[in-house]
């Protein structure tokens, strides 16, 4: 497996990945990942396997808090699961972040997401807390927009 930073010619590729993470992930626009890989490559990096695109993460690092990466899509094509692909690529951010003397990366789920949820916990990321329960999962109402309440977990640096 080969750790890339996201570049221009991915970018289909990339769409096309984040496509197959419907309902959760939604792959966005061309331009979108234009920009993330023309200003944000060092916390976007992509894995490849056979020159194929096997996962990306999409990383930035918050410039009104500069100590925390927030972790906005991650990604593993289906055909590379539990293989170790999320777990490189977030350790790739990780490894960026430590070195930026950044102390928290964070991200949020949906409450019926059990499977990213897994995910995270079994990366060393801790629910964050919230302000109700929803099917058990501590979330905070309106995290990301009326109706949008979501799980924060978050990996201490």
């Amino acid at each position: 497996m080969n750790i890339a930073p996201l570049n221009v010619d991915l970018i289909p590729q990339t769409m096309a990945l984040m496509d197959l993470g419907k309902p959760y992930v939604k792959a966005r626009t061309a331009s979108d990942y234009w920009l993330y890989a023309t200003l944000f490559s060092t916390t976007c990096p992509t894995a490849l396997i056979d020159d194929k695109l096997a996962g990306a993460v999409i990383a930035f690092r918050s410039q009104d808090k500069p100590e925390d990466v927030y972790i906005q899509d991650v990604m593993t094509h289906p055909d590379h699961r539990r293989r170790g692909v999320a777990q490189a690529l977030i350790n790739h951010v990780r490894d960026q972040a430590i070195q930026w003397h950044c102390t928290r990366i964070y991200l949020t789920s949906e409450p019926d997401n059990t499977t990213a949820q897994a995910t995270w916990e079994s990366l060393g990321f801790t629910n964050a807390g919230g302000d109700h329960l929803i099917n058990g999962v501590p979330v905070i109402t309106d995290f990301k927009g009326p109706g949008k309440h979501r799980a924060v977990y978050q990996l201490s640096l």
